[in-house]
């Protein structure tokens, strides 16, 4: 029984580890940067992400389906003002800008763990070292939000 006691507190401490807020620093998500492959939204997809330097994060994305690029994406994730924002504008194939000229998508950081990056409306959890997922929340047409999911493999 005492050995049982023990396990379970050990467990219970691991956990606690893993739920660890950790500070709005680029450098505690740096395990995001890399070339990463998968598929979603019927293709397949690459996203490459870059170490941090001067405040900043910078991905390209791009969603290929039949052999053809649907749409590309730039994603950056910078700190500001004491916490980090992701940012990101969508082209299509022929590059032309799916946002106005001014305008970004934004992702306000929640919070971060050791393998959670978690932004309102998109989250980053690292599975492995080659391995993370990336969930995207999406509204439809009728105002409902569906999450995708992104397996990525480096």
């Amino acid at each position: 029984m005492k050995y049982i006691l023990i396990i379970l507190m050990a467990f219970s401490l691991s956990c606690k580890a893993q739920k660890k807020t950790l500070e709005p620093k680029l450098e505690n998500i740096k395990w995001i940067a890399g070339t990463w492959h998968g598929e979603a939204f019927g293709g397949i997809t690459e996203e490459i992400w870059s170490e941090p330097s001067s405040g900043s994060m910078m991905a390209t994305f791009k969603l290929i389906n039949e052999g053809k690029v649907t749409f590309y994406e730039i994603e950056v994730i910078r700190e500001l003002e004491n916490t980090l924002i992701l940012q990101l504008k969508h082209f299509g194939p022929d590059l032309k800008g799916w946002e106005t000229k001014d305008e970004t998508v934004d992702f306000p950081l929640k919070e971060i763990t050791q393998t959670k990056v978690v932004f309102e409306g998109m989250t980053f959890e690292k599975i492995s070292d080659n391995e993370m997922n990336v969930y995207l929340d999406i509204k439809n047409d009728d105002g409902e939000v569906e999450t995708v999911k992104f397996n990525y493999k480096k």
